[in-house]
């Protein structure tokens, strides 16, 4: 008969592990609130019906095939940076964030989680856009490869900027800081409005912001069918690289 030991053995769970269930559990999370999942996943279409209407400024050849790119770029900067940046401001208010800054969680394993977990539900968004920017005519070009490394980076780089924001300030000023910068990336980020259409001098500054370096990116491989987007690949590792590293140095759990 083999002797059963009822002595408990604590300690942490191997980083792989909690990573996996910190993922599924802020997946869970984020699905249950439908409000969120519905703006996340709806709006996107709407304004890719509505920028794809030539009201605000015309453009050479296919304009679908402009804001395509734009949209998806855009439904990325809303879920890895606005909402994600608000909902985790509001936690760190309600302190969900200090009961779980009391266990075994380290920081770099609750971004990695919440980083992943937004991940996953831009591969949703991303398809809802593609099948319906197709239904409006829109013809993508180039290596979907790049197109996954292009928002995985940009997930990654907004993720560290949302999570940097909320993890530093008051729930309410996160709020108004993370609307107000979607609003600025928005349009001096080459989303709604290319880059071409702003002076040289303002174009050289802006083409390093973020949401400029994703969405040339995806402009690049979808629109034109280029190749590797080196310029914008190097602005986006340059965002992660550095806003992740200082989300986990400076993130408060209260």
């Amino acid at each position: 008969m083999t002797d059963v030991s009822y002595v408990p053995a604590p300690g942490a769970a191997p980083r792989t592990r909690m990573l996996a269930a910190q993922t599924g559990m802020e997946l869970r999370l984020l699905l249950r609130n439908g409000e969120q999942v519905g703006l996340t996943l709806v709006i996107p279409l709407l304004l890719l019906f509505f920028f794809n209407l030539p009201l605000l400024y015309s453009l050479d050849g296919s304009r679908i095939a402009f804001v395509a790119p734009s949209i998806i770029a855009l439904a990325v900067m809303s879920a890895a940076f606005t909402g994600l940046a608000i909902g985790t401001g509001f936690e760190r208010k309600y302190a969900v964030l200090k009961r779980l800054g009391a266990t075994a969680l380290p920081r770099s394993v609750l971004l990695g989680g919440k980083t992943l977990a937004v991940l996953l539900l831009e591969i949703v968004q991303v398809a809802l856009i593609t099948v319906f920017a197709l239904a409006l005519g829109w013809r993508p070009h180039g290596d979907p490869l790049l197109v996954f490394v292009l928002v995985a980076l940009g997930t990654a780089a907004f993720v560290g900027l949302g999570l940097l924001v909320a993890g530093t300030l008051r729930a309410e000023v996160t709020l108004a800081a993370a609307n107000l910068a979607w609003l600025i990336l928005l349009f001096a980020g080459g989303i709604a409005i290319p880059l071409s259409k702003y002076p040289h001098a303002a174009t050289e500054v802006l083409q390093y912001l973020p949401s400029a370096a994703l969405s040339d990116g995806l402009h690049q491989v979808l629109q034109h069918g280029h190749g590797i987007p080196l310029h914008d690949l190097l602005a986006l590792i340059g965002w992660a690289g550095a806003a992740l590293p200082a989300a986990a140095r400076w993130f408060r759990w209260e």
